[in-house]
């Protein structure tokens, strides 16, 4: 119920302060659950990939530290996230959206690079949606990377791709995790042509990404 009603807020809040945002090639999307993944270009990228995504659930990642504020951690609990411990990550970041994939009607968003200053592939998609039996779907956020950019009503677009499945014989090895990496990276860039051919991102805050 919360879900719904903050994704439904959120939608609102998205046409008020930046108009209507496009979707392309949504009929891509499989029936049943699977692992959305997209390149981590904004905070809210995220949120309009739950928004565009209608009517499908999704519960997501969350960096440990936002839930040491008890109005964020209440949002976000309700909000089907749950914790990752970056620096010490544990079983309960795959065994967690594994079981949600399995046993309820959620898929997972997920940004395999970890996050919006690193272009680094980590196996993390290729090892959950191995483990659940689901297929991976990229996406892209094509849009302002500022905030000013989003009030000035800047044009949103969310793309999807062809999903992709994963073997059950795949071996969970460096070598498949660096192969299932630049298959996405292809993906990623392929569906940023399609929607623009001109598209190149420009990361904010590079600076972030060499900490």
């Amino acid at each position: 119920m919360f879900y719904s009603f903050a994704r439904w807020v959120l939608a609102v809040l998205a046409v008020i302060f930046n108009g209507r945002y496009t979707t392309v090639n949504k009929e891509k999307l499989p029936a049943g659950n699977y692992v959305l993944v997209g390149p981590h270009r904004t905070w809210w990228d995220p949120l309009y990939f739950a928004i565009a995504t209608w009517p499908k659930t999704f519960t997501f990642m969350a960096k440990i530290e936002l839930f040491k504020n008890p109005i964020l951690r209440f949002i976000l609990n309700h909000g089907h996230a749950f914790p990752v411990d970056r620096e010490h990550p544990g079983p309960s970041v795959i065994k967690t959206p594994v079981k949600a994939l399995k046993n309820t009607d959620m898929s997972l968003i997920m940004f395999p690079s970890g996050s919006r200053h690193s272009n680094e592939m980590k196996g993390g998609a290729l090892m959950i949606a191995k483990m659940a039996g689901v297929p991976v779907v990229p996406a892209v956020y094509q849009g302002p990377l500022t905030l000013s950019g989003l009030l000035k009503r800047e044009k949103i677009t969310i793309a999807y791709g062809d999903p992709i499945m994963i073997d059950r014989k795949t071996k969970l090895n460096d070598e498949a995790i660096a192969a299932f990496g630049d298959t996405l990276t292809a993906a990623f860039d392929d569906i940023d042509k399609e929607v623009d051919p001109t598209f190149v991102y420009v990361d904010q805050h590079p600076e972030k990404g060499q900490k």
